[in-house]
């Protein structure tokens, strides 16, 4: 037993010369990790009713308290042009000048954002579209004040969250 104990001690050794201490922990902490959890990145607007209101910030905080990295952000103004690139899979339906004319209608924060299963933690987050029936805490309940003053924009799938984040983070 002794021998082994020894054995053991000296493999450790070795290991920490060769992969170091930080190292060995990364390794120790990525072989705990569940196999079926999945770090995903999602694409995020603060829309301009939120910045006028000078809740970017709060929505910020919120975001980084429910443990989301913010891999980048960026203040914009959208043309009329980006906000109907941005919107064009809603060209056919009734609101789709009116939500090109209120998102270019001010600077909005668009964000990169990263955590396990991140495209339904955000629109977990973000809540309801309707702020009215948004569940208590989400970010539409506390800063939206109408289906389309609703504060945020978040990816439905993570097909669109790819395509979102390179109209606006194209180096990623």
């Amino acid at each position: 037993m002794k021998k082994i104990i020894i054995l053991m001690l000296a493999v450790f050794i070795v290991l920490l010369s060769i992969v170091g201490v930080k190292n060995l922990v990364t390794l120790k902490n990525e072989m705990a990790t569940n196999p079926h959890q999945s770090i995903e990145r999602t694409f995020a607007f603060i829309k301009p009713d939120a910045v006028a209101a000078h809740n970017a910030g709060k929505i910020i905080d919120l975001i980084e308290h429910n443990g989301f990295d913010i891999i980048r952000l960026q203040k914009i103004q959208l043309s009329k042009n980006q906000a109907e690139q941005f919107y064009a899979v809603h060209k056919e339906r009734p609101f789709f000048k009116e939500l090109v004319t209120y998102m270019s209608s001010g600077p909005v924060v668009a964000l990169v954002l990263q955590k396990e299963n991140a495209v339904q933690a955000w629109r977990d987050l973000m809540g309801n579209t309707n702020p009215t029936t948004a569940a208590e805490g989400t970010i539409r309940k506390l800063y939206g004040t109408d289906i389309t003053h609703n504060a945020t924009h978040g990816s439905d799938s993570k097909e669109n969250a790819l395509l979102e984040l390179r109209q606006f983070f194209n180096d990623l």
